[in-house]
């Protein structure tokens, strides 16, 4: 009986070490919950399964990767292998969903942690397509229903022209016919709030983007390839609105998850098996994500007219090539008026000129 005063407390401490551990490695699971994950992918475009995390900056160079485009900086990141170099995906879909950690996508080629989530887009990958495959134009689709935000390059601008973007459209577009409120099981939503609305009008983007490119099949079929960048934020407002543990808020889970996987098999098969679709869930970016609503074609401003300063044209990747071609092909022009110029002026006219030699011999005859 003299021992258990001398060993109760260190009893306690052990179990407060232990309650302390237990915390920390819930609330770690809980801040590194953000999620990518490949819904498809062809078997040229290799990733590995693991729980190699990437970062959210490193989203846009990953997704150039697949497409077979080159990088500014190496993506040291196992989870991608390199691919076979002349086969590249003709498509790559990238679904941001906002106000979930993780969906429930049981059919998937890997899934990987997210450290990092901060906002990040995928202009530069669009630019790229849009400078090396322009005479073909191919299909460039930004998508974010939620802040009204459409941005359109190439041949979708004849294919999704009426694809309803504001709120106001795509209300009217849910009363028409083939709409998804004929099929989906609602449940606890309603359609006639404003939360549910804008998760029921991602939903209805989605399946409208399906119908249009089985009724433009043809863009599947060209040598250029398509870029699709989708932006919902649908569960993040019914979180805000109803809260996470709401039945709303588990029925939209269920229904995005299903109408994810669906729409991941669908554009897979409408581009031959040729496609890469990702999705990433994340709980709320880091940082808010500010962006001026202009169009990729839209001309870029090259000096600031209210800045004191005269800056310079922003620098080009092709600069270099440019530059090396004007360079040479100055030398050479410099060097052939330094030839011509000295043997014209070391001519001797009476034997080297035609003209000078016939003329003398016309005064000798003479």
């Amino acid at each position: 009986m003299s021992h258990f005063p001398q060993f109760y407390p260190f009893c306690c401490y052990e179990q407060q070490y232990l309650t302390i551990w237990l915390w920390f490695i819930v609330k770690l699971s809980c801040v590194q919950g953000d999620s990518l994950t490949i819904l498809q992918a062809p078997g040229y475009v290799s990733f590995q399964k693991g729980d190699w995390p990437i970062s959210g900056e490193k989203i846009p160079d990953m997704v150039a990767l697949t497409m077979g485009f080159s990088v500014q900086e190496d993506l040291s990141w196992p989870g991608l292998r390199a691919g076979q170099l002349f086969q590249r995906p003709r498509a790559n879909v990238l679904v941001v969903v906002r106000g979930v950690d993780s969906l429930a996508l049981p059919q998937n080629v890997a899934s990987y942690p997210l450290e990092n989530p901060v906002p990040f887009t995928l202009d530069s990958v669009a630019e790229t397509v849009h400078s090396l495959f322009a005479e073909d134009t191919p299909v460039v689709l930004q998508l974010a229903p939620s802040e009204e935000r459409l941005y359109m390059l190439g041949k979708a601008n004849a294919v999704f022209e009426d694809l309803p973007v504001t709120l106001q459209q795509i209300r009217s577009r849910l009363s028409q016919d083939g709409s998804v409120l004929a099929s989906l099981p609602l449940n606890s939503l309603n359609r006639n709030a404003e939360a549910d609305l804008l998760f029921l009008s991602e939903v209805q983007v989605l399946h409208d983007i399906t119908a249009l490119l089985q009724r433009h099949r043809h863009l599947a079929q060209d040598h250029s390839p398509d870029l699709y960048s989708l932006e919902l934020s649908g569960l993040e407002e019914l979180g805000h609105r109803y809260g996470q543990d709401s039945p709303q808020y588990r029925d939209a889970t269920a229904i995005l998850a299903n109408v994810l996987q669906k729409f991941g098999e669908d554009v897979f098969g409408l581009y031959g098996d040729s496609a890469v679709v990702e999705v990433v869930t994340v709980k709320s970016f880091e940082a808010p994500l500010t962006r001026k609503s202009r169009s990729i074609l839209e001309s870029k401003q090259i000096s600031n007219p209210g800045s004191p300063y005269n800056l310079a044209y922003k620098y080009n990747f092709n600069y270099a090539v440019i530059f090396n071609i004007v360079l040479w092909l100055m030398i050479i022009l410099a060097l052939a008026v330094i030839v011509i110029s000295y043997n014209l002026w070391n001519m001797d006219p009476g034997y080297d000129s035609i003209i000078y030699r016939m003329t003398n011999q016309k005064i000798r005859l003479d």
